[in-house]
């Protein structure tokens, strides 16, 4: 109880000093706000008419608490072992979880305006449920004019070009815009993100091209979430040993329709010939939303896993390290109070240690309704089909043994948030959460279940988000 008034009594301290913070805010130019002002913001604007009167140094945050009421199950067969003298014990048996706080999460954001439309960003984890300690998601640096240079030519060429380069989130699909980061949880209605979530920080640039509405963009990066100089490493199945860089794009349309309807339509993708470590849909280095949610008890017993190893809690990672070709189609549409974003997105890859490309399919649909700056009420659908590794069978011709079927995660939540003020947001889902067609990994037979088989978890999350 002690523990629990303590992180209260944190976050209404951490609510107090923001709102001081805020109010001494320098103003950046082509900035997507931390606040209730950058919800529905995709990438940032293009504003060329602000006047630059030297540096300025802006410091941000995102804080956000969860209390949740979660309860899981499954139907996997018991499967006994001997863990440390404990005879029998079951290594499918799932993780006995109390409704509780979760662990705080918090980040610390720089933006600078280092000269006429050149900004810095720089993100740093201070608190996180995958790392304990602060840890530097990122920074890039954004070019809206190049100015310095002294060409007209240039000049007019910016005025519909902005430049990233840096150690950075990809711009792939449009889904990312709207998901919780860390601390920073306010653009994202909801309380978790996709059951696949798209997100990597890699090195590399993006150049956009933006006009009347119409948008381009093409980049070029490493591929890998951190710098790396040695080769890929060889196995029996994949003797490439040659590192790829990832090509990505995004075209589309947004704009508004008349003086009430808004509507944004893109296409994005993202290709990767050969390596080993692609995370891009494995790149999070925060943690869920949700804690220990379909997590097995540690060595059979009921004994807690570690919070960093099942960090990832109710998503799926399909395990593309190596190859991946990815596409997502996104539509998101506006009119009034009403709010509806869609995904549909289509990948295939695999990893070096296997011979041919798997699949994996997603959908998801968000339909709100926000009344005004008050705050909103919507539902979330996302569903998600992917080939994975499911049981041993008869060797392969080439010696491989991986064998792979469709299994499916299916989720239904409800939300509503209430802001506070711009910077403070309290928002409450409910969820509930399938697995189904998932069979035994690495086992003889299809009667000895993996332990996500017949999974469904639910319940209730609430969150307090700060962000300024």
């Amino acid at each position: 109880m002690k523990n629990n008034l303590t992180k209260i009594f944190s976050l209404l301290l951490a609510i107090f000093m923001c709102q001081v913070a805020f109010a001494q805010q320098p103003s950046i130019s082509n900035f997507r706000p931390y606040d209730r002002t950058g919800i529905n913001m995709f990438e940032t604007p293009k504003n060329n008419n602000t006047k630059f009167d030297g540096l300025k140094v802006r410091i941000g945050g995102g804080f956000t608490q969860q209390f949740q009421s979660l309860s899981h199950e499954n139907t996997a067969l018991a499967v006994s072992k001997t863990f440390s003298g404990v005879v029998n014990s079951n290594t499918n048996k799932l993780y006995e979880m109390t409704a509780g706080f979760n662990t705080a999460m918090a980040n610390l954001n720089f933006d600078v305006q280092l000269e006429d439309g050149v900004l810095l960003n720089l993100t740093t984890y201070l608190s996180a449920k995958h790392h304990n300690e602060a840890w530097v998601k990122g920074g890039y640096i954004q070019f809206d004019k190049l100015a310095f240079l002294g060409s007209s030519l240039l000049n007019d060429i910016m005025d519909n070009v902005t430049i990233k380069v840096g150690h950075m989130e990809v711009n792939y699909g449009d889904a990312h815009f709207r998901r919780s980061d860390g601390g920073q949880t306010m653009y994202n209605p909801f309380i978790e993100n996709y059951i696949v979530d798209e997100f990597a920080t890699e090195i590399g640039g993006e150049v956009y091209y933006k006009h009347s509405g119409f948008i381009g963009m093409f980049g070029m990066t490493s591929g890998e979430i951190k710098g790396a100089l040695d080769p890929v490493a060889a196995t029996t199945v994949d003797k490439d040993t040659a590192k790829a860089p990832a090509i990505l794009f995004k075209v589309g349309y947004d704009n508004k329709i008349g003086d009430d309807m808004r509507l944004r339509l893109t296409a994005s993708g993202y290709m990767k010939s050969s390596g080993s470590t692609n995370t891009l849909f494995g790149g999070d280095r925060t943690g869920s939303n949700y804690s220990y949610v379909m997590e097995l008890a540690k060595d059979g017993t009921n004994a807690k896993p570690a919070l960093t190893a099942v960090a990832f809690s109710g998503r799926l990672n399909p395990g593309f390290t190596d190859k991946i070709n990815t596409y997502m189609v996104n539509l998101f549409w506006q009119m009034g109070g009403i709010e509806l974003f869609g995904t549909f997105e289509t990948a295939a890859g695999r990893s070096n240690t296997e011979v041919t490309d798997r699949k994996m399919t997603q959908i998801a649909a968000d339909l709100l309704y926000r009344f005004g700056k008050v705050g909103y009420v919507g539902g979330r659908f996302n569903s998600v089909t992917a080939q994975l590794k499911q049981f041993n069978g008869p060797a392969a011709t080439d010696g491989s043994v991986a064998q792979f079927r469709d299994s499916k995660i299916g989720r239904i939540a409800v939300a509503a948030g209430w802001f506070v003020t711009d910077n403070v947001l309290m928002k409450a889902e409910y969820v509930q959460q399938t697995y189904t067609d998932f069979y035994g990994a690495a086992l003889a037979t299809d009667d000895m279940k993996d332990y996500r088989s017949g999974g469904k978890f639910n319940g209730i999350v609430v969150e307090a988000v700060v962000g300024f």
